[in-house]
């Protein structure tokens, strides 16, 4: 091999580790959710040590079917799948993404049946999701686009157990304590993880309506962003 070639061979990998070791390079998730991703990276910190507890067991999950080479199958669980399990599903895809994570299927659901609310999707568009509203009717469907070339989301209101959630070997995040109480048992899963938050549902109508909206979108893809940063891929 002449020294050039040596040179060339020792810059492609060079720019491989670099590439590697920063996943915002490889990211192709929406150019407009990156201004909102480069906030919440800088709040990991300020997750409360009891916390980053509950969260380190989802990474957990998702390390130990990394190395497996297995699907990933994370199933968000609120209590009408409107508001704070649609951010986790939605977040949570939008996280694989831009940290390279492989296999990475997110759902949501609820343990009963409503609508996407248009408040939590006003969050989500503020963030900078592009969201269409694709059937009519009391329970509409939304396809929420994060990233190029993936298919988007169909995002509607479904029960956790739906013939379009996965029925076994998932993860089940419990994203509100009255989903967790409800279902003692959620058939299926290889594990569930109780990480309640606030429902903004509590200020709807109210002058801080908009301002709890953008709060909870923001804790939770702040808390699924550091999840996900604690995985690691081989190269």
């Amino acid at each position: 091999m002449t020294v050039v070639n040596r040179l060339t061979v020792l810059f492609l990998l060079a720019t491989t580790i670099v590439l590697a070791s920063d996943p915002g390079k490889k990211t192709i998730v929406n150019e407009a959710l990156v201004p909102y991703i480069n906030t919440i990276k800088k709040e990991f910190a300020a997750i409360p040590v009891d916390r980053k507890a509950e969260l380190d067991k989802i990474a957990g999950f998702i390390q130990t079917k990394v190395k497996a080479g297995q699907p990933v199958q994370l199933t968000y669980i609120c209590t009408h799948n409107s508001r704070r399990s649609h951010f986790g599903q939605i977040w949570a895809a939008t996280a694989a993404t831009y940290y390279g994570i492989p296999n990475v299927k997110t759902f949501s659901g609820g343990t009963e049946v409503s609508a996407f609310n248009e408040r939590a999707i006003a969050a989500c568009k503020k963030a900078g999701f592009d969201i269409a509203k694709v059937s009519e009717g009391p329970n509409p469907m939304y396809a929420v686009t994060y990233a190029s070339r993936l298919e988007p989301i169909k995002a509607f209101s479904k029960k956790y157990d739906d013939a379009s959630n996965p029925q076994s070997n998932f993860l089940a995040i419990m994203t509100c304590s009255q989903a967790d109480k409800a279902c003692p048992i959620v058939k299926g899963a290889a594990l569930r993880v109780a990480t309640p938050y606030d429902d903004p549902k509590a200020f709807d109508g109210t002058p801080q309506e908009t301002v709890k909206y953008d709060e909870r979108c923001k804790q939770i893809a702040t808390e699924t962003f550091y999840v996900f940063s604690k995985v690691k891929v081989a190269i």
